[in-house]
């Protein structure tokens, strides 16, 4: 393996990843995670499946990371489809959310379990559910660097401006952490594809 997926027995995945990658891909997903925050637990003596039903909000995130993460349902070209994205948003965001913790704390959670070896890298080896677990915080990371780089899609052609970056251009290192993460993706996408 040379950073990137293959397929092992079974439906799993594995990757081997240097002692410099795992600390970037968990501190990467850390600030997933601070960014979709925290969620909202049952406060002590609440019953937990109250907030099974609680309603999330109705109005889109003001951070264009967390708008791209949560984006609107239906639009906003006037009141009725607004209407129908705020009330889809206050009933379907919490476990959105949730759902994008869950993945984050998968990827933090295998990549603490690493066994090192004698150079500080280590094999990754993901089960079926691992692999979900990671392509969606690999989306979720490309997705949050993307919309803070204001990549377009005219950016990621492969002569696109992406490539082109001096290395004096303060965006290279978080560039070259978006590309390297969507060859992650992709890798780990092919590997799960039947054949």
């Amino acid at each position: 393996m040379a950073g990137h997926f293959e397929a092992t027995p079974g439906g799993g995945a594995s990757v081997a990843l240097d002692e410099v990658e795992i600390a970037i891909l968990r501190s990467l997903t850390v600030q997933l995670l601070e960014l979709i925050g925290p969620g909202d637990q049952p406060a002590e003596g609440e019953d937990p499946l109250a907030a099974l039903f609680a309603e999330g909000p109705s109005e889109p995130p003001s951070d264009p990371a967390l708008a791209r993460l949560f984006p609107e349902a239906y639009g906003d070209e006037d009141k009725e489809t607004r209407e129908a994205s705020a009330e889809f948003r206050r009933f379907t965001e919490n476990d959105l959310r949730s759902r994008k913790r869950d993945d984050a704390l998968a990827v933090v959670r295998t990549l603490d379990a690493l066994q090192p070896v004698t150079d500080g890298g280590a094999v990754l080896a993901l089960t079926p559910g691992e692999c979900h677990h990671w392509l969606g915080s690999l989306n979720d990371l490309r997705l949050t660097i993307g919309t803070r780089l204001e990549v377009s899609d005219e950016d990621e052609g492969q002569d696109g401006a992406l490539y082109r970056l001096p290395d004096s251009d303060p965006r290279k290192p978080m560039v070259m952490a978006y590309l390297w993460l969507g060859a992650l993706q992709e890798t780990l996408v092919e590997t799960l594809m039947p054949d």
